[in-house]
């Protein structure tokens, strides 16, 4: 360590005495993350910057803060490279409030899941997977509408998506989901987008609730 400013004492609570000349990643890192903290090191070290890293940062009181990196090449008046500059955002509560929102999410009494901007389940919770028979690891990766959507209604689910993902949200948009067992159930859905702490957007939340019941006894009528 050659830079250590105010900001990053008040927050790890290590002086510049401390840390100065001290090797960043071997004494204040936890070893979970030291490989790929050094790897982002390194490859700023070879003129390959990153941005927007994600690592926790040991404190003086044992405890760990997330850090949001940008690791830049420094160089000299040579251009020759000379070392690193990390400048970092505290997102530690950031996190944790992610954190509690997962856990909402998971203990919701309707079904909800989620893609990424690729269409990829990144989101199902305990009331979809009840609903469905899929649990997390039969669901998480794949593609929502190819593989969980029947045929006839592929193209219009992947529409209510795909205006999400530009932004134009859509209320009450019914569709079959099929499940584990080869059946379908009635979904009501309100497709949601999901954002960044920057207002990017990241993919989608669908709240669904389950009308199958419903469905029925209207055509019963």
């Amino acid at each position: 360590v050659n830079v250590w400013n105010q900001c990053a004492i008040r927050l790890t609570g290590f002086d510049a005495g401390d840390v100065m000349g001290k090797h960043l990643v071997n004494e204040f890192i936890t070893d979970d993350y030291k490989d790929s903290v050094q790897g982002v090191f390194t490859k700023a070290l070879e003129g390959r910057e990153t941005a927007n890293f994600e690592f926790p940062l040991v404190t003086k009181a044992g405890k760990s803060v997330e850090i949001l990196l940008n690791a830049t090449t420094r160089r000299d008046e040579r251009d020759l490279i000379i070392g690193v500059v990390g400048i970092g955002q505290d997102i530690t509560a950031r996190m944790n409030q992610e954190q509690e929102y997962a856990r909402l999410i998971d203990a919701a009494n309707a079904p909800i899941f989620g893609i990424d901007v690729e269409g990829s389940v990144n989101v199902w919770n305990q009331c979809a997977i009840r609903l469905t028979g899929f649990d997390a690891g039969d669901v998480m990766g794949k593609h929502l509408v190819n593989e969980f959507i029947t045929d006839d209604y592929k193209d219009s689910v992947q529409g209510v998506f795909t205006k999400a993902l530009e932004g134009r949200e859509t209320a009450n948009f019914e569709f079959p989901l099929v499940t584990k067992a080869g059946k379908s159930v009635e979904i009501l859905l309100n497709a949601t987008t999901r954002r960044d702490e920057r207002d990017l957007i990241i993919g989608v939340v669908g709240i669904g609730q389950d009308i199958t019941a419903r469905m029925n006894q209207e055509q019963e009528y």
